[in-house]
């Protein structure tokens, strides 16, 4: 039987740069269709844990990864496709500025015919405001600029100022204020992750609410997605029990890496390092990244999943460890003020927190199990006494080159893997 497209409304929400305020604009536009009745989906451009976690609360379903390298063209079709078939809304957030980077969030939305929402923080400007629109919407020929919103605007006069300058090509669709109540708060690795936030939700509203003061209703013309077949997940992890970490420590996980693990086959069971957990009865273990740098004191108490994993790691048995999950592997972890606690133990090394970034950047790993594409960001330092196995590669050419270790059936890097960029070779880390 022939797949019919699928028609929806989309926005690219892009910006000149980072930090204009792309997050706190998707997430007040999901919640505000969200709440007339609107079914949203939202996606991510690049590689980012944070900025999901805060749309899906807004949005109220789980945001995926959209990216032209990691995911490959073919995964990104396949899930705008599958959006369109249940939503009446689409939104993607883009990553830096809309012209950053290899492969731009201009790119993408060209490559999918997405039309174009600017952000722009207008905090310091008036009717310049106008002239920076139509500089987006002009430098490349073929992109679709939809409109324009304003962020951290003073008053209702300062957006007006703003709406005004407008070029009338653009329209104006709306504005938050600069308002500490409904701030996304930040911190080293980006936003703080929703689950910290008691009180997401109502900020999530008042986001909301602040967008309705100054919001057109106009979206733009339905988007055609033509059909696109799923990836095939081979079931080669049948019958085998994968334990995840999965708490404020251990808080980095692709929605689209557990959908692999299932559809592979694999019973998930997850369990909590801070709560004191211990480790469920598995056939593997996967350690994702997150924060451990901030519960350091908790995880250097829980002696008895220290045991449990060493015992499981000598056993032969599989276990990923991702860049905090490698942190938390090694023998020690400091925190920024020199303080050291004592880790797992399951790497020989030592690691420390930095204030500067030690590694951002797109990575792929050609591990015997197959090539797998991903990316790092991290602000540690980590001193590993054994050789990697293989050293990843930035495909944009920038300098971060992450070791990938491996001990019995072990394997510990920096990199966030992203599992459908290769099923088989993602499958395979958890194979004896």
């Amino acid at each position: 039987m022939t797949q019919a497209t699928h028609h929806c409304p989309a926005l690219m929400v892009s910006a000149p740069a980072s930090g204009q305020g792309k997050t706190s604009v998707t997430a007040a536009l999901a919640r505000w269709h969200a709440r007339k009745g609107k079914r949203v989906r939202v996606f991510k451009t690049g590689p980012d844990f944070l900025d999901p976690m805060v749309l899906e609360r807004a949005s109220g379903a789980p945001v995926y990864q959209l990216d032209l390298w990691m995911n490959g063209e073919a995964d990104v079709r396949t899930r705008l496709y599958e959006a369109a078939g249940e939503a009446d809304l689409i939104l993607v957030e883009g990553v830096m500025g809309l012209f950053d980077g290899g492969l731009s969030s201009a790119d993408l939305a060209q490559r999918f015919g997405l039309p174009v929402l600017a952000v722009i923080d207008g905090s310091a400007m008036a009717q310049t405001f106008g002239a920076l629109a139509l500089g987006l919407a002009r430098y490349r020929e073929g992109l679709n600029m939809f409109g324009v919103a304003a962020n951290r605007v003073g008053s209702a006069y300062h957006a007006q100022l703003l709406a005004g300058s407008v070029p009338g090509e653009l329209r104006w669709l709306g504005a938050l204020p600069r308002d500490a109540a409904m701030a996304l708060p930040e911190r080293h690795l980006g936003l703080v992750s929703a689950g910290e936030l008691n009180d997401i939700d109502a900020r999530l509203d008042a986001l909301a609410d602040a967008w309705a003061l100054h919001a057109s209703d106009a979206l733009p013309s339905p988007v055609a997605f033509p059909p696109s077949p799923s990836i095939a997940v081979p079931s080669g992890l049948r019958g085998r029990r994968i334990a995840i970490a999965r708490d404020a420590a251990f808080c980095f996980l692709y929605p689209a890496n557990l959908d692999v693990l299932r559809e592979a086959g694999a019973e998930l069971r997850f369990f909590s390092p801070l709560a004191g957990d211990g480790l469920p009865d598995c056939d593997a273990v996967w350690l994702p990244g997150g924060y451990p740098e901030l519960h350091l004191p908790a995880l250097s108490r829980n002696e008895q999943l220290k045991r449990e994993l060493h015992a499981h790691v000598e056993a032969g048995r599989p276990l990923l460890a991702e860049c905090g999950g490698m942190l938390y592997a090694l023998d020690s972890l400091s925190n920024t003020e020199g303080e050291a606690f004592a880790m797992a133990g399951l790497l020989p090394g030592r690691a420390a927190m930095q204030k500067k970034l030690g590694g951002l950047g797109m990575q792929a790993a050609v591990l015997p199990e197959g090539e797998l594409r991903g990316h790092t960001f991290h602000y540690a330092h980590a001193n590993i006494r054994a050789a990697p196995l293989v050293l990843a590669v930035n495909p944009d050419g920038g300098p971060s080159s992450e070791g990938v270790y491996r001990h019995r059936r072990m394997t510990a890097s920096f990199m966030h893997l992203y599992f459908p960029s290769n099923v088989a070779a993602a499958i395979g880390l958890f194979l004896p």
